[in-house]
């Protein structure tokens, strides 16, 4: 163990000799003389490590321990190693065989290796120049694609440039020979007019190849332009045939548009000879129209008309026959009424009449059917309407033309016959004075211009406004005029007093009804204040007529029975809270109290004034003033209970024959008896204060349960 570098070495020299033999058979001597195993460097660099390690060994502590002699041990160990030593070179030798068959395996091997080596050398030489060889097919790969790419580019300008140069057979072969109603021709061109406005854009360009197509291309546009000129023409020429249904070319028209706009971008001229030529046409044909239909439109109006004698304020006299002439002086009063009396005149503005069809006159005089002019008015203004906005569409989608050109382009073809119903009006309105046709006018025209609006016509705006400029002072002028004519008036020249409702009150109840109901749709507050000046006139003239009579009991039936009728007549077409009806229903009101305080005092004014007086005296405690008056409170108390019942009877009789309307006289006849039975109620009341309980006749009074018993008998029913 002490000699372990020994051991080894001499297990190596041993393995040499071995490998010696086994190649050589022969085995050569180790030659050791330059082995130098006392070198202090060895000594004492290796054994003294060997020999520490051994020391620390356990076999050798355990020797050294039980004393054993190390010497001689080491000899014993000396030999031993020997033994092994021979042991093993016995086994390389006999193993010597495989060891040199592994020496030659390693042997071919390494040869085998250094040829792979080489051929892996060469791989990668190769593999070196061949990435080099991908690199360079990558940058061939790259550029030859961006050549694609250019040449691709190049090619689609250019064969789109091609294709928009050349002339396609078919297209010369279509302008040229087929009619331009067909499709066919409308499809070529479409692809004539891209094909002209990309030669002018390469023109601009100066591209040389523009002038290989540009005579080809001018020649076709010539013969389109010849060809769309004669089939517009023909069109517009065929509006001014008698009896023509001018919208059916005008819907022709429209479905070759693009004739026009093909024009307008190629011949500018002959565009507007065209345009001009269709101005000129229609311009023709609306002012024939509308002139000979609004001629024969007035010949089926009424004959019976109102003139400047028809007011509100007229008296109404017998006619006068004239020995000389042979006519009447005035008209009727049934046709002077119906002047402020709505009727089914106000169907006109229904919407079923309202956009109803037109009047055809020769049927109308045919059947001897006549109008007033308002129905007439509404016939010629919405066939204004209905052609006018279907005009200015036309001339919108076919001329290609909006806003202010739009506007310009309709009047100067409606201008001549809008400005000829301006001035036929001008002329009706200045002789005519029948403001209820003036009035139905302007709404007419109020309803027409939100027509137009909803459906984005501004085209007859200017018009509607220009109409309602000469109907509105003409109607304020004539309402002027039946305020004048009542504020005038003498109560003492309109013939015999009577209580009933005054025919002028009624005059005022028709017309203001009317006009209320018709103003509530587009109010106005000119129009308001006229009829609150007009209201104020029939108050008047009313307190003026009342005030002819001698009573007072007649006064107040007059005035309640011209409120009254007055109030239903409102009431049937203005809204309950119109200012009109609130204020006669307070006049109604207060007149009515009255009247019933007025024949109440007849018969039972004794009492009445007893009532009053005590309750005046109750309220300042001097009641006591009264104490001496038993014989008057006996009579009071004995002639009501006598008499009432015939008293009732008669108030009634008597109310129900000065009321025409018998509503309103049992409206009377009840607040009477309510009011009678209230004081007879105050009566009784003041009889049973402490100042007259000792009276006796107390005793006579009539119970008030069967006193209102009995009065809800003499209660009229109607």
């Amino acid at each position: 163990m002490l000699y372990e570098p020994f051991a080894e070495l001499g297990t190596t020299l041993t393995i040499l000799e071995a490998g010696s033999v086994g190649k050589g058979n022969v085995v050569s001597p180790i030659n050791l003389g330059d082995l130098d195993l006392t070198t202090d460097e060895f000594i004492l660099d290796e054994v003294d490590l060997h020999i520490q390690a051994n020391l620390e060994d356990d076999l050798v502590k355990e020797a050294l321990k039980m004393g054993v002699d190390l010497r001689q041990y080491s000899k014993q160990v000396e030999g031993e190693l020997q033994r092994i030593e021979q042991a093993s070179i016995k086994d390389y030798i006999k193993e010597s065989q495989n060891i040199a068959s592994l020496h030659n395996q390693i042997t071919a091997c390494d040869s085998i290796l250094e040829r792979m080596e080489g051929m892996l050398s060469g791989f990668q030489s190769d593999l070196s120049s061949i990435s080099s060889e991908i690199q360079t097919l990558q940058q061939q790969s790259v550029s030859m694609n961006m050549r694609l790419k250019n040449r691709q580019a190049v090619r689609s300008q250019l064969s789109q440039l091609v294709d928009e140069l050349v002339v396609p057979k078919t297209m010369i072969l279509v302008i040229l020979e087929s009619p331009v109603t067909e499709q066919e021709f409308l499809e070529q061109l479409h692809e004539l007019n891209k094909k002209i406005n990309f030669a002018k854009e390469l023109s601009f360009r100066e591209t040389l190849a523009c002038s290989d197509i540009q005579d080809n291309v001018d020649r076709l546009k010539i013969k389109a332009v010849t060809k769309i000129r004669e089939f517009i023409v023909q069109k517009i020429y065929s509006f001014r045939k008698p009896m023509t249904n001018y919208q059916i070319p005008q819907n022709t028209l429209l479905k070759y548009r693009f004739f026009y706009q093909f024009l307008l971008a190629n011949e500018r001229t002959v565009a507007k000879e065209l345009r001009d030529e269709y101005v000129d046409t229609m311009s023709k044909i609306y002012y024939s129209y509308f002139k000979s239909y609004s001629g024969r439109l007035l010949k089926v109006q009424y004959e019976d008309v109102a003139d400047k004698d028809d007011l509100m304020g007229v008296e109404d006299t017998p006619p006068v026959l004239h020995s000389s002439s042979g006519f009447f002086s005035k008209p009727s009063l049934k046709s002077r009424n119906t002047i402020f009396t709505l009727g089914q005149r106000g169907a006109v503005l229904s919407p079923a009449e309202l956009e109803g069809p037109i009047l055809v006159p020769h049927t109308a005089q045919r059947g001897d059917n006549r109008y007033p002019y308002e129905t007439l008015f509404r016939s010629q203004h919405y066939a204004l309407l209905d052609n006018g906005c279907r005009e200015y569409l036309f001339l919108s989608d076919f001329f290609m033309v909006a806003g202010n050109s739009a506007l310009d382009l309709f009047n100067s073809i409606m201008g001549k016959t809008l400005g000829m119903f301006l001035k036929n009006m001008s002329t009706y309105l200045s002789d005519c004075y029948d403001s209820i046709a003036v009035f139905l006018c302007i709404h007419v025209i109020l309803r027409f211009k939100a027509i137009t609006a909803k459906r984005n016509i501004p085209a007859l705006d200017k018009y509607w406004e220009a109409v309602l400029e000469l109907l509105w002072p003409r109607f304020e002028l004539i309402l002027e005029m039946n305020i004048q004519s009542i504020r005038s008036t003498d109560p003492q020249k309109l013939g015999v007093l009577d209580t009933r409702p005054h025919y002028i009150t009624r005059r005022y109840a028709e017309f203001s009804s009317t006009i209320v109901s018709i103003n509530q749709t587009f109010p106005n507050e000119r129009t308001n204040t006229l009829l609150g000046q007009l209201q104020v006139e029939v108050e008047n003239f009313v307190l003026k007529m009342a005030a002819e009579f001698p009573s007072r009991k007649d006064q107040l039936i007059f005035l309640i029975n011209n409120y009254d009728m007055m109030l239903s007549v409102l009431m049937e077409r203005a809204t309950d809270d119109s200012k009109e009806v609130e204020g006669f229903q307070q006049l109604l009101m207060a007149r009515t109290q009255e009247f019933i305080e007025e024949i109440l005092s007849s018969p039972f004014g004794g009492m009445i004034a007893f009532v009053k007086e005590s309750e005046a005296l109750m309220e300042r405690g001097q009641l006591d003033k009264l104490k001496n008056d038993e014989v008057r409170i006996t009579q009071l108390v004995r002639g009501f209970s006598s008499t009432w019942k015939q008293s009732v009877e008669s108030l009634s009789q008597d109310v129900m024959r000065s009321f025409t309307n018998f509503k309103n006289g049992t409206s009377i006849i009840q607040g009477a008896l309510t009011q009678l039975i209230q004081y007879y109620h105050g009566f009784h009341k003041v009889l049973n204060q402490p100042t007259f309980r000792s009276l006796t006749v107390r005793s006579e009074l009539i119970n008030l349960h069967h006193l209102m018993v009995e009065v809800k008998k003499h209660k009229p029913n109607f």
